[in-house]
C-alpha cells in the first residue's frame, strides 16, 4: 500500500521525488522520506512522520540534498507505529545502502533474530529494516551489490516491491518486485521507478511493468532487467494515454468531488467504444465463444467497493443469464473451497489491478482450471496481465482514496458484459436488447441530471452530519447499493454505518432503531417499492428519521413517509443502480465536509491494498 518513487537522471533528484510522492500520497501518509546519492558517493537520507508537507518543511529548512539519483517513499504502516524511526528509507549500519519497500516480509522475525545473533543491531520495528540489514550483511561479504540482492531474494518470503541505492554505485538504482506493483518509466532526462503510473505522468508516458522475481538495474541512460536466473530479458514498453491534468484537482476542493463530477464522461468513455450500430461489441472476448457457451456458474471476486459492484452483478447477471452467480470477497475466496473447473468463469474486479487478495483469488482460480476475466482500470496491471481476458474501464486516474468513478464504470461494464453474454446465450429478446443499448447511450446525460443540484445534497448533509449512527436499508439491488453508500460514509466521515437487507429488519436490526436514528431507505428497485415503503413505516414508527431515495415514478409514494428525498431519473432497470449510487456518494462527501474530515486521505486507509 506504500508509495515508491525512484529517479536516476540528469537533474536534481529531490524535486522529482517530492513531485512523485505528492501523487502517491494516497497510497499511505503515515510518514515520508527520501534518499539521494551525491556525485561524490555520499548517501543522504531525510525522513519524518506525518504527511508529505512535514518532509517538505524539513528539507526546506536544512542544507539541500544534492544528487541526481534517489528513491522516495510514502508509508502506510503495517509493522511498527508511524514515527520518524520507522519511516522509509531504511539504511544499513554503515550508511552505504538505502531501501524503500512496499509489502510485507513474512519471515522477518526469523531473519532479524539470525542477524542479531551475528551482532547486527536494529533501530526500527519494521519488517523492511531486515531487508537492508541483510543486504548490507551479504554486500560486506561479496562486495557485489547484485550478488547481495539475489542472496537476499533467496532468503525473504512475502510480497515486496523495492528500490535500492548503494553509495558505492552512485549512478545506479536497483528495483525488485514480487506480488507488489512496480513499474519503470523511460524519460528524456532520466529513468524512473514507481508504484503507480500517476507518479510519472508529468515526466513520461512510456513504461514497462516488472514481473515477479525480476530485478532491474537503472541508470540515467540505461535500464537492464534480469529474471530470477540473472538472465537479461527484453520487456515490452507501453504508452500511457491518461491525461496528466486528470491527476490534478482542476479547481475542485477535493479529488473526490472532482471524480464524482467526472462520472458522466468516465461512463461515456467506457460505454461508447463498445457500442456500434446499436450492438454491444466486446472485441476483447472475440475468441471466447466456446467458453461463454459452456459457462455453468460465475463467481465475481473483489474487495471493498468492487465487491459491492459484484453484489449488484450477482442480482443482474442471474436475471439475465439464468445461471448461478456468486459474489465473493477475494480475501475469503481461496479459503472457501469454491466449486471451480473448466465451466466456471471467475470475474475479478479491481480498480488498481494490484489488489493482493484479488490477485491470489485469480491465481487460485486458474490453478483449478477456470478461466478468469478481469475488469480493471489500470492498463498493464498485474491482474490484467495474468487474466485470460481483460475489460478496461476508462475512468482515468482516480486519486481520492474513496472510489467513485471507478465504481460506476466497473458497474456499467459488468452490466454490459451480462447483456453481451445474454445475447450470446440466446437469453434475451431483440426488443429488450435494444432498450438496454438505447439506455446505455443515454446514461451519461442521466448522470448529469443527478449531478445538477449539488446544493440539494449539501443541504440534506448539513441537517444530518452530526449523527453518530446511520443505517442503510433496501431490497435486491438496493441492498447492494446500501452497502456501498454505507461504506462511503464510514470511510470518509468516520460515522458508524451499516447496511441491511430491509426484509431482515425484524431479525435484530429493528432493536437498534430509536428516536432520532437516521435511516437511508433505498427504493429504486421498482418491483419491491411497496415492500420498501412498509419497511420505512416500520422504522418511522420507532422514531427514525428517514432519507428516502427512489425514481421519479415512485417519488410521491416514498416521500409520503420520508423526511428528505433523493429522486433520480428513471432508466432501464438493469442500469438503475448506476444512477442510484451517485446521491449516496454526494451525501457521504458533504457529510464529511461538514464534519471537517480529510476527505481525500481518510485516516488509516490507502488507495490500493497490496498487502494481505
Amino acid at each position: 500500500m506504500c508509495g515508491i518513487i525512484g529517479y536516476a537522471g540528469k537533474t536534481e533528484a529531490v524535486p522529482v521525488l517530492l513531485d512523485g510522492l505528492e501523487r502517491l500520497e494516497y497510497r499511505g501518509y503515515d510518514s515520508a522520506g527520501v534518499a539521494v546519492v551525491s556525485s561524490d558517493g555520499k548517501l543522504q537520507v531525510r525522513k519524518s512522520r506525518g504527511r508529505l508537507a512535514v518532509l517538505r518543511s524539513l528539507l526546506s529548512g536544512e542544507k539541500p540534498l544534492s544528487g541526481e539519483i534517489g528513491i522516495g517513499h510514502t508509508r502506510w504502516a503495517t509493522h511498527g507505529e508511524p514515527n520518524d524511526v520507522n519511516a522509509h528509507p531504511h539504511v544499513g549500519q554503515e550508511n552505504k545502502i538505502a531501501v524503500v519497500h512496499n509489502g510485507i516480509i513474512e519471515n522477518y522475525l526469523e531473519i532479524k533474530n539470525s542477524l542479531m545473533r551475528k551482532g547486527i543491531s536494529f533501530s526500527s520495528d519494521t519488517d523492511t529494516e531486515v531487508i537492508v540489514q541483510l543486504l548490507e550483511y551479504y554486500y560486506k561479504k561479496d562486495s557485489n551489490l547484485m550478488d547481495a540482492v539475489y542472496r537476499v531474494l533467496s532468503r525473504i518470503k512475502g510480497a515486496y516491491a523495492m528500490g535500492i541505492l548503494c553509495s558505492d554505485y552512485p549512478g545506479q538504482m536497483v528495483a525488485v518486485r514480487k506480488d507488489a506493483p512496480l513499474l519503470i518509466g523511460f524519460g528524456d532526462d532520466g529513468n524512473y521507478i514507481a508504484s503507480d503510473v500517476t507518479a510519472l505522468l508529468s515526466h513520461t508516458r512510456t513504461v514497462t511493468y516488472l514481473e515477479d522475481d525480476e530485478v532491474a538495474v537503472i541508470t540515467a541512460d540505461t535500464v537492464q532487467i534480469y529474471d530470477s536466473d540473472r538472465c537479461c530479458t527484453e520487456k515490452e514498453k507501453h504508452v500511457i494515454e491518461w491525461d496528466a491534468a486528470a491527476a490534478e484537482k482542476g479547481g475542485y476542493a477535493h479529488f473526490m468531488l472532482k471524480e464524482i463530477m467526472e462520472q458522466p464522461e468516465a461512463v461515456r468513455k467506457t460505454v461508447s467504444p463498445r457500442l456500434a450500430d446499436g450492438k454491444i461489441l466486446l472485441q476483447e472476448l472475440e475468441d471466447a465463444g466456446n467458453i461463454i457457451q459452456n459457462i455453468s456458474r460465475i463467481y465475481i471476486v473483489a474487495c471493498g467497493s468492487a465487491y459491492h459492484v459484484g453484489m449488484i452483478g450477482k442480482y443482474t447477471l442471474e436475471k439475465l443469464l439464468h445461471i448461478p452467480v456468486e459474489a465473493c470477497l477475494a480475501s475469503e475466496f481461496r479459503y472457501s473451497e469454491p466449486i471451480l473447473g473448466e465451466t466456471a468463469l471467475v470475474i475479478v474486479i479491481s480498480q488498481s489491478g494490484e489488489t493482493l487478495d484479488s490477485m491470489a483469488a485469480l491465481r487460485e482460480a486458474k490453478k483449478r482450471g477456470s478461466k478468469v476475466l478481469s475488469i480493471v482500470n489500470v492498463m498493464g496491471s498485474s491482474i490484467a496481465r495474468e487474466s485470460d481476458f481483460v475489460l478496461y474501464t476508462w475512468a482515468g486516474p482516480e486519486i481520492a482514496v474513496a472510489t467513485t468513478k471507478a465504481y460506476t464504470t466497473q458497474m456499467v461494464l459488468l452490466i454490459m458484459l451480462g447483456v453481451f453474454f445474454a445475447r450470446k446465450l440466446k437469453q434475451m429478446e431483440e426488443e429488450e436488447y435494444d432498450r438496454i443499448t438505447e439506455a446505455l447511450i443515454a446514461l451519461p446525460e442521466k448522470i448529469k441530471e443527478v449531478l445538477k443540484d449539488l446544493n440539494h445534497y449539501q443541504k440534506i448533509a448539513s441537517r444530518y452530519f452530526n449523527h453518530n449512527r446511520v443505517f442503510y436499508m433496501g431490497r435486491n439491488v438496493d441492498y447492494a447499493l446500501g452497502l456501498e453508500g454505507s461504506l462511503k460514509l464510514k470511510e470518509i466521515s468516520y460515522i458508524h454505518s451499516e447496511s441491511y437487507a430491509a426484509g431482515e429488519l425484524k431479525h435484530g436490526t429493528i432493536s437498534l432503531i430509536e428516536p432520532g436514528t437516521l435511516v437511508v431507505a433505498l427504493a429504486t428497485y421498482a418491483p419491491l417499492v411497496e415492500k420498501s415503503l412498509s419497511n420505512i413505516v416500520e422504522v418511522k414508527s420507532r422514531g427514525a428519521e428517514v432519507i428516502g431515495m427512489t425514481t421519479e415514478k415512485t417519488a410521491d409514494i416514498i416521500s409520503s413517509q420520508a423526511s428528505e428525498m433523493f429522486v433520480i431519473p428513471r432508466t432501464h432497470p438493469v442500469l438503475q443502480p448506476i444512477l442510484g449510487v451517485i446521491p449516496l456518494q454526494l451525501f457521504a462527501y458533504y457529510v464529511a465536509l461538514n464534519r471537517g474530515c480529510d476527505i481525500d486521505k481518510p485516516r488509516n486507509l490507502a488507495k490500493s491494498v497490496t498487502v494481505e
